[in-house]
């Protein structure tokens, strides 16, 4: 049984459709890059599956259980987790604190959710800024806190929008580091919204391409390297001859 599976997801905005019969399925400990140009319905997807946004028609399980109609919240308490292009932290709360926000998904003891917090910041070499505001940090690291945030709900799924965007490449890596050590080492199930084609091609088990709203590829990263459709609408030639050889 996949741990998610979408079938046939439409997303209707008024006259805009942007999401349009989408199908495909995630196994338990798959890592899969979801890419595709700006506009091309990747954000809407991640919306429809955590609960943001109901879907027009289709349907979405998720461990076995159909959550197509169930709130952010209700889809958030079955284990799955999701961090947002823009990171808002919550008020004037410290790094620390913004963590334990995540972690009363899971718990309503203050002790527990600092103790977790703790974890969540040795884990992801967060410890040294549990004090500073959210706001004081440099974007890399405001990133690093945005998937801390959303491991502290300990869930099975994490859907990670754009966590590399705007970063120099040193700040890439220490985000691919982190990526790793939640996929590999806690085995969460991961699928990413990413437009640095590096960190995409180097982690994913699978890569999911969308165009327009529509689905036009999946499969493993050289597939999708060498696939003329996905060439012609988002990567470009130019892509595929500097990058041939890493792939």
């Amino acid at each position: 049984m996949p741990l998610l599976d979408v079938q046939h997801v439409t997303k209707d905005f008024g006259g805009l459709r942007a999401n349009s019969e989408i199908s495909f399925t995630m196994e338990k400990g798959e890592l899969i890059g979801l890419i595709g140009p700006n506009g091309a319905g990747k954000t809407t997807l991640f919306n429809c599956i955590s609960g943001l946004h109901p879907v027009s028609s289709g349907h979405i399980l998720f461990d076995g259980e159909d959550i197509t109609e169930l709130k952010a919240h209700e889809v958030a308490r079955r284990g799955l987790a999701r961090t947002f292009q823009v990171y808002v932290a919550a008020g004037d709360l410290n790094v620390e604190e913004n963590i334990m926000v995540g972690c009363f998904m899971r718990t309503s003891s203050r002790a527990r959710a600092r103790a977790r917090a703790a974890e969540i910041l040795d884990f992801l070499s967060l410890r040294e800024l549990s004090d500073y505001l959210v706001s004081e940090l440099p974007v890399a690291a405001q990133k690093r806190v945005t998937m801390a945030t959303a491991l502290g709900s300990d869930p099975k799924l994490l859907l990670l929008d754009e966590v590399a965007a705007g970063l120099n490449p040193s700040e890439i890596e220490e985000i691919l580091v982190s990526i790793k050590h939640i996929h590999h080492e806690l085995g969460v199930t991961v699928m990413l919204i990413e437009h640095v084609m590096e960190l995409v091609m180097k982690i994913s088990d699978r890569v999911i391409v969308l165009d327009s709203g529509q689905k036009i590829a999946e499969g493993n990263p050289e597939e999708i390297a060498s696939n003329p459709a996905v060439i012609k609408a988002y990567l470009g030639e130019r892509y595929v001859k500097e990058h041939a050889s890493e792939i």
